[in-house]
Formats: C-alpha cells, sequence, structure tokens
C-alpha cells in the first residue's frame, strides 16, 4: 500500500482559530514534514472555494494556487488536489496550468478529476448546478483534452459542453515527455467517484487511479463494477490503481481515541457548527476504517489491501494544532502496510540550471 496525507487548507474547518497570516507556514511546514518521510508518497488539498459542510467566513485556500506553491517548498513529494471539480475552470485553461506546475515541480503532479457534487459551492460562485448527466459530460470531455494536450501539445474537440480548436499547451507537462521528447499518457489521471454506469466508466476509459470510498461492502463493490467496465471496453484491470480517502483517527488506546473523537467534536462546535450537527459528524467519523488503535487501523486497512486498495489518502483533522497522531500512524501504522514502491514513482526530473 503506498500513502498520501492532506494538508490542512481550511475547507474543513481545519485552520480555525490560527492567524491568516500565519497559514501559509502552517501548511508550508506540514508539506515540508510530509516531503521529509519517504513513507508518504504525496501530499493533498481539496478543491473548494468556500468551507463544508456550509459556507463560512472561515478560510479555504485555494488548491491549484497551492499546487505551485507546494512545488515550490517541497522536492520529492507528489502533489494531489481530491479532486479538480471540471467545471470550476475551462479543462484547455487547466491542462495549461497543470502543464506548468508539472515543469515547475520537476514532474511531481497528480490529477485529481471529477464532476462536482457541492451545490451552494457552484451556485455561489455562479456556475449553477447543471443536472449530473451535464456534470459527467464535462467530466468526459474535458478529459480528453487534457489527454490530448498532454500528449500532443494540442487539443481540438467539438464537444457538446467544451469546444477547443488547436488549444496550444507548450512545453507539455514533464512526465508527458521522454527524455527523447516523445509522448506518453502525461500526468497521472484520478478519476474521483463512484457512480456506477458513468463516473466508473469513464475511470475504465481514462484513468491511472480510481478514488472512491474505502469501506469494505462499498469498496468491493464499486472494484466489481469497474472491473466490469475494463472487461467491456478491453482494458487490463490491473493496469488501474484503486485508491481511497480515509478520515484518521488514532490513538494507543481506546480513551486516547475517544479523546481525539471529542476534541474533533469541540473544536466543530468552536467553529461555529451547531451541536446536533457535530453530534452527526463525530458519530459517523467513530465508525470509518481508520478510527481505533494502530492495530484495529491496521487490520482494516490490511483487509483492504487484500481487496485491492492500492493507495491510501489520509486525513488528520487536528493536523495543524497537533502531529501526534500523525507520527503515532508513521510510527505503527504504515511500516505495516506499506509496499516497495517502485522506482517510477519517485521519480524526480532534473532540469539543467537548477541543482
Amino acid at each position: 500500500m503506498r500513502f498520501g496525507i492532506f494538508v490542512p487548507q481550511g475547507w474543513r474547518l481545519d485552520l480555525v482559530g490560527i492567524d491568516p497570516s500565519l497559514h501559509w507556514g502552517v501548511m508550508a511546514g506540514l508539506a515540508r514534514r510530509a516531503d521529509a518521510n519517504p513513507e508518504w508518497e504525496s501530499i493533498w488539498v481539496y478543491d473548494h472555494f468556500h468551507t463544508f459542510p456550509g459556507p463560512t467566513q472561515e478560510a479555504t485556500h485555494e488548491a491549484w494556487s497551492l499546487m505551485a506553491a507546494f512545488a515550490g517548498v517541497t522536492g520529492r513529494v507528489r502533489l494531489g488536489q481530491m479532486c479538480s471539480c471540471m467545471s470550476y475552470r475551462d479543462p484547455a485553461y487547466l491542462a495549461k496550468v497543470a502543464a506548468t506546475v508539472d515543469i515547475v515541480s520537476e514532474g511531481r503532479l497528480e490529477m485529481g478529476v471529477g464532476a462536482g457534487w457541492y451545490e451552494a459551492e457552484w451556485r455561489a460562485y455562479g456556475y449553477g448546478f447543471p443536472s449530473a448527466g451535464e456534470r459527467l459530460g464535462r467530466l468526459r470531455e474535458g478529459v480528453e483534452i487534457f489527454r490530448q494536450a498532454w500528449m500532443s501539445g494540442s487539443a481540438t474537440l467539438d464537444g457538446e459542453y467544451y469546444q477547443v480548436k488547436d488549444a496550444q499547451v507548450w512545453p507539455r507537462p514533464l512526465q508527458g515527455t521522454s527524455v527523447a521528447g516523445s509522448a506518453s499518457n502525461g500526468i497521472p489521471m484520478w478519476i474521483a467517484g463512484g457512480g456506477e454506469r458513468k463516473t466508473l466508466r469513464i475511470a475504465a476509459e481514462y484513468a491511472d487511479y480510481t478514488n472512491f470510498d474505502g469501506t469494505p461492502e462499498v469498496f468491493a463493490r464499486k472494484s466489481e463494477l469497474l472491473a466490469e467496465h475494463c472487461r467491456d471496453i478491453g482494458r487490463d484491470f490491473s493496469s488501474i490503481a484503486r485508491s481511497a480517502n480515509f478520515n484518521v483517527v488514532i490513538g494507543e488506546n481506546e480513551k486516547e481515541v475517544a479523546d481525539r473523537l471529542a476534541w474533533y467534536g469541540d473544536h466543530l462546535r468552536g467553529a461555529g457548527l451547531d451541536a446536533d450537527r457535530v453530534e452527526g459528524i463525530v458519530k459517523s467519523a467513530a465508525t470509518q476504517p481508520a478510527v481505533g488503535t494502530p492495530e484495529q487501523i491496521v487490520e482494516r486497512l490490511s483487509g483492504l489491501k487484500a481487496q485491492g486498495l492500492a493507495y491510501a489518502i489520509t486525513y488528520f483533522a487536528e493536523a495543524a494544532y497537533d502531529v501526534s497522531g500523525i507520527e503515532l500512524f508513521e510510527r505503527e501504522v504504515m511500516p505495516a502496510l506499506l509496499d516497495a514502491q517502485p522506482e517510477e514513482h519517485h521519480r524526480r526530473w532534473h532540469l539543467p540550471g537548477l541543482h
């Protein structure tokens, strides 16, 4: 199993109480911390514009701005968004942004993308909220534009939702160009979401990675459906790495776990959420696979690994305030689950004159 970690950016109220002048220092410090530990393969942020579960005046830092910033303060760890909403930015423009970030990061970008779901945010920013069918249609067409742009340096598509003609993306992403200059698939593509008829079909066609629910029953079902879509189009199912996101609440013993859950509830109430909503969030959190002692978490994740989970993206709600839970996870969970990392997963590109 491979591991990534979310850097708090505010979307989940995980920078509350920290002065905005200190936010970048906190985020950059946690990014550098992960960069220094080779067991973390990647760092991640969410692509959202205001807080969840509802809009507040608390911070939410923009994902692609952070991608470029993290590229400048790290040197090894890979950089991802979970996941970019296709309709929030024109896909030809985003293909260009991503190519630039890939170059300035020396080939470390991961492209997470999905159809989008947060209705309040869509409407607040003037995107409307089109039907699920339209959002998924935009996802499919946008992914096609990405692939063309990164593989050939230009994109042309007369689609239902997007029309581009000879949109130039030069230079191409570093990951999309071999030493000899020939094209490959480009930036690794993560198709996020578990929609059974359309999202998983798009994933079967385009994804290097998927990202869907990590509870054992749902993971098994989505995996089976993804395999069916792969069979339908003649793709090798094993060529797609399956990932899931995990909210981690870890303690040396049951009391420490309970104390961390209690802290989480107190923190959310302090951020302004009403008591009933907080109670529901904490109650739900307590039942998730990566909540418990190290032994419990290893057992559950080992079961998912046996089902084909290749990549766990972890979130620690307290990361901006306390890294002891991360340290415990690093010390007692990750060594039990880590795979030997293929060299390609840690490739770092060295450009003339930069080192």
